[in-house]
């Protein structure tokens, strides 16, 4: 098809949206891709769009990536735009982490950990390698051999036992309502729950790189992985016709628990802190990155100096959300012709004023 350049506003937006269509599809000739193969297949993918989307739907979320060509920040942009379209039926209790069904479950601090070590499947043991085998499609796929034995129905914390040897601060719970970041806006200073939803929904690469930052001296963060578990819980409502708990579904969770630095109040003795990530979905890397910053934000909390931007809670919670920035740096590629006559028109008198003063002065 002859690509042309095309006058007159909403005909051009109208044709601009056809040629959207046309290059999502493709090549006619190839089977189009269905939502089943995005969710079962780039079900990484998916997690990225559901955690950060702020919506765990994994056919929406597949359904957004396949509108947006597979372009995650768009794919976000469109799953929480159709949030604001859902009505709030209730607020979920606490989840309980450590009842769930673990897929995997390691810790790189303890080698020995209540209920064992579940390696599960992680690209941490492959080689980098281009695997030229998967460009042929084939419904032979190799199957792992998983032992039948069940794991342990409930499976405790492996940071429990510096919790109860007091080396480590104690999880802080708190029965007041949790701020909802999806109903109402960033709100400063922020509380630690509306920090960690903001990290939750977080771009994952702006996480990493300060996570990254503050692991390289540039947030005085010296972590350890305690434990990082991924698997299924139980999502519970206590409706108030009721008056007790009921379970409405299962989620898949990623949840990382990130021991750091020491720390000691004046009146006690010296601890090990923590920091803290959880995000839907397989997201092993957002939510190592989530608990790094965690940590790296509470830097006034334990009276240390807050000097780099990881630290930085303005900075980090302001800039970290893709959508907004998204829309923002977007936003340049609209008309400006005005703003940019303005400025012309100031450089112009500007240099003119500036020759005009030049030409006035005597010569030495």
């Amino acid at each position: 098809m002859a690509h042309v350049a095309i006058n007159g506003g909403e005909e051009a937006i109208l044709k601009s949206q056809t040629l959207v269509a046309e290059q999502r599809r493709g090549d006619v000739a190839v089977p189009e891709i269905t939502l089943a193969q995005i969710a079962s297949q780039l079900g990484l993918a998916v997690d990225r769009v559901m955690s950060e989307g702020s919506l765990y739907d994994r056919d929406l979320a597949a359904l957004a990536l396949k509108q947006a060509q597979g372009d995650a920040l768009e794919a976000i942009f469109l799953l929480r735009a159709y949030r604001t379209t859902l009505p709030r039926i209730a607020a979920s209790e606490p989840i309980d982490t450590s009842t769930m069904t673990v897929r995997r479950r390691v810790s790189a601090t303890f080698k020995d950990v209540p209920g064992g070590q579940v390696l599960g499947a992680t690209y941490d043991y492959t080689h980098r390698l281009l695997d030229f085998a998967l460009s042929e499609t084939a419904d032979d796929a190799p199957r792992a051999d998983v032992s039948a034995e069940p794991l342990d129905a409930r499976m405790p914390s492996a940071l429990d036992p510096l919790v109860s040897d007091g080396l480590i601060e104690e999880e802080i719970r708190s029965d007041a309502e949790a701020y909802d970041l999806t109903r109402e806006p960033l709100c400063l200073p922020a509380g630690r729950d509306q920090r960690l939803q903001n990290l939750a929904r977080g771009d994952e690469g702006f996480l990493l790189g300060l996570a990254y930052s503050s692991a390289r001296g540039y947030g005085s963060v010296h972590p350890f992985v305690g434990e990082l578990r991924a698997g299924e819980v139980t999502i519970q409502i206590t409706p108030e016709e009721l008056g007790f708990p009921i379970d409405i579904a299962d989620i898949g969770v990623t949840e990382c628990q990130m021991i750091n630095q020491l720390h000691a109040d004046p009146d006690d003795l010296p601890r090990f802190t923590r920091g803290y990530g959880l995000a839907f979905g397989h997201c092993e890397r957002k939510t190592i990155a989530m608990a790094l910053v965690d940590r790296a934000m509470r830097a006034a909390e334990f009276g240390e100096k807050v000097e780099h931007p990881a630290q930085n809670e303005e900075f980090v919670l302001s800039h970290s959300d893709s959508v907004e920035a998204s829309g923002f740096v977007s936003h340049f590629k609209l008309p400006h012709y005005v703003d940019f006559q303005a400025e012309t028109r100031l450089l112009r008198e500007l240099r003119a004023r500036a020759r005009s003063e030049g030409e006035g002065e005597p010569s030495s």
